[in-house]
């Protein structure tokens, strides 16, 4: 964090900067409520290639981010109010979830070897757990124990999110956003609660068709 512009006149307000990482819009919402200073949050990439110096340390960080802030050069990045992160941190779950029932419908040496039966890993839970949970593989007894673990995985996964999208559609019932988004093609029912948190907004936007790349 770097300090400076006025910070030391009475009465003055106190400008600082902060590079953009995990936790900075926590502490910066604290300083702009509790202490009353203007924080301005930087871009990491940004600020690094600004930097030009291979020699990383605090005191160096903080001094590039005071000049860049004196002299307002300082590239600074929207922050999001503490309602939308939040609802940006629950579709992040949501991805994270789906990306681990994609890692375990991934190809696997105890998953069936005949095409016939890889391509039901493809279809939804419901079809796929129905033709495999009864197969027989006396000939491969570890085998056939991972894929009943793969398959609970898939249950559990499948269920877990059934439940975010349920809490998404409910934190976004009101929201205008999503609302214009559920008229814009080529957004599925499930990307819609996802595009609003993630682009922040259609203020950021000169056309709706933007969202969707925003959000992926």
């Amino acid at each position: 964090m770097a300090e400076g512009g006025g910070g030391g006149a009475r009465g003055a307000t106190v400008q600082a900067a902060l590079e953009a990482c995990c936790g900075a819009a926590d502490l910066a919402d604290e300083l702009v409520e509790q202490a009353g200073w203007s924080v301005g949050l930087a871009h990491p990439g940004f600020v690094a290639r600004m930097k030009q110096n291979p020699d990383k340390t605090d005191f160096s960080d903080a001094r590039l981010l005071a000049d860049l802030l004196r002299v307002g050069y300082l590239p600074k990045v929207w922050l999001a109010p503490a309602e939308l992160r939040e609802l940006r941190r629950l579709v992040r779950y949501r991805q994270q979830q789906v990306d681990q029932r994609r890692n375990v419908k991934l190809p696997h040496p105890s998953r069936p070897p005949r095409p016939s039966d890889q391509r039901i890993w493809r279809q939804s839970l419901d079809e796929e757990v129905a033709p495999l949970a009864g197969r027989s593989a006396a000939d491969r007894p570890d085998s056939e124990w991972i894929l009943q673990q793969h398959l609970s995985s898939l249950a559990r996964l499948n269920t877990e999110i059934r439940q975010v999208e349920r809490r998404l559609e409910q934190r976004v019932a009101d929201d205008a956003v999503v609302r214009k988004l559920r008229e814009q093609k080529g957004i599925g029912r499930s990307r819609r609660p996802c595009c609003g948190p993630r682009s922040g907004g259609s203020t950021l936007f000169k056309r709706a068709s933007n969202w969707p790349g925003s959000a992926a």
